[in-house]
């Protein structure tokens, strides 16, 4: 496993693929002997309508995980989006089976043939700086809270599954207008957009490859983003240099928070945060403790805290050991 002590740049690597899953128990069972094999870590889901992850690793690993990954017919398009740390933004690796790679409760959807169009990170500050565009920011409340682009519409969701609601709500008079959407790394964008031309929109955009690829493609003195990106790692937030932010997590309840929240008597951590100190239960508050000691205790020794590949890596340094036994009483013996 990647030593979390370690200095040396981490390579992460955000990706999707949207495409018919025949087996996703035989995709899943296949992925976690990839993530064993090249020493990565982090999540990737599986569904019938494709994957979904983020997982970290050395330069040299990633790209054999990916040519693996690739050597598969359905994955030979396979994009992802990379940005460096210096220490693993994850301590395990996970391969979980899901109804969709994103959760918008409308599994009859097509995104691989029925999403809206995309829109270049270079041509998008054009489109969204027409008056007559609907800029819609897909993400959920906290992470808008941190950063978006200037007069995006917050559609103040608190997951993904509330925006179908939200569009009936607020955007079917719009079904004339352009409707441009973005989010963090375009999976979300694939799904609204597909919904809303279900729906009978017809003139719908996302920004490809979401705020990552923007920050990568838009240089600084051009860009139209305020803020930092929330992302779904130990790094909490980038800034539009894709460099970590200065934010951290909440354990509790998920939220970014910024050193002055740390400073809270509300913050506890993996306990508590301003946001959710009033929602967490006696129960909770228990479980959470009991999982951050782990946590750190995990993170103190440099090993992984539970995790699929670091039970299967485990599993291969027992078999290893059990072989070397048995090698060294047969040569005894003989």
């Amino acid at each position: 496993m990647i030593d979390p002590t370690a200095t040396d740049n981490v390579i992460v690597s955000a990706f999707y693929h949207f495409c018919s899953i025949g087996s996703p128990a035989q995709l899943r069972k296949t992925l976690l002997h990839q993530v064993a094999r090249y020493n990565m870590t982090g999540t990737i889901l599986v569904a019938a309508e494709g994957i979904n992850g983020t997982i970290a690793g050395s330069r040299s690993d990633t790209d054999l995980f990916f040519e693996q990954l690739r050597a598969d017919n359905r994955f030979v398009a396979l994009k992802t989006k990379e940005s460096q740390t210096q220490k693993a933004p994850f301590l395990r690796a996970k391969v979980k089976i899901k109804d969709e790679i994103v959760t918008l409760g409308q599994p009859n959807l097509d995104p691989e043939n029925q999403a809206g169009t995309h829109v270049s990170p270079e041509d998008w500050n054009t489109l969204i700086k027409d008056p007559d565009v609907i800029v819609i920011d897909t993400r959920n409340d906290y992470e808008v809270a941190i950063g978006s682009f200037e007069g995006a519409n917050n559609p103040n969701t608190q997951s993904f599954r509330e925006f179908p609601k939200y569009a009936a709500q607020h955007l079917d008079p719009y079904k004339s207008k352009k409707i441009a959407m973005f989010c963090t790394g375009g999976i979300r964008c694939e799904k609204s957009t597909a919904f809303l031309k279900s729906q009978g929109f017809e003139d719908v955009y996302h920004l490809e490859g979401g705020i990552l690829n923007y920050f990568e493609k838009v240089p600084t003195s051009e860009s139209l983003w305020q803020g930092a990106c929330f992302v779904f790692d130990e790094r909490v937030a980038v800034d539009q240099g894709l460099e970590p932010a200065d934010f951290v997590q909440c354990h509790a309840c998920r939220r970014p928070l910024t050193p002055e929240d740390l400073t809270l008597e509300s913050y506890a951590p993996g306990l508590s945060c301003r946001y959710c100190i009033d929602q967490v239960t006696d129960h909770q508050r228990v479980r959470f403790a009991e999982r951050e000691k782990q946590i750190q205790l995990a993170k103190n020794r440099g090993e992984a805290h539970l995790g699929d590949a670091a039970r299967i890596a485990q599993a291969a340094r027992k078999s290893a050991k059990y072989k070397a036994r048995r090698q060294r009483t047969t040569r005894d013996s003989s």
